[in-house]
């Protein structure tokens, strides 16, 4: 048996900005939108390099930010005498402090994640005229 890779026909819509400016890429393709004709100069390249560079530094900042919380619970239960000796509600405090501190941590990492990283694919698309 022998695959067969269906895909629909790439055109570009006569009334965008892309329709008389396309270049043709390597093996004579069209680009199929804006985005992957700016892909193709230099000036879309460097875009391109942008947006992936602070995605990265986003994702470093945002776990090294998480890991330096996580990592200040067993400090703060080291430092501050009898804390760890001490329970909430019948609990020890260090395991409430992990159950019910970490996770209201983590939700707000993965907020602004996904915020800082959706404005700066917005700003990406700024950048090439995107709608």
């Amino acid at each position: 048996m022998t695959r067969v890779r269906v895909t629909a026909p790439r055109s570009v819509n006569a009334g965008s900005a892309t329709a008389g400016s396309a270049t043709a890429l390597p093996g004579g393709r069209q680009p199929a939108d804006a985005r992957e004709a700016a892909e193709e100069s230099d000036a879309g390249q460097v875009f391109v390099r942008s947006l992936i560079r602070s995605q990265l530094r986003l994702g470093v900042v945002v776990a090294a930010g998480f890991l330096l919380i996580l990592a200040a619970f067993p400090l703060m239960l080291g430092i501050v005498p009898g804390l760890a000796d001490s329970t909430l509600a019948g609990l020890p405090f260090d395991w409430v402090l992990l159950g019910a501190g970490i996770y209201p941590v983590i939700g707000l990492s993965a907020w602004l994640y996904i915020r800082t990283a959706a404005r700066n694919e917005a700003r990406y698309r700024d950048l090439l005229g995107d709608k």
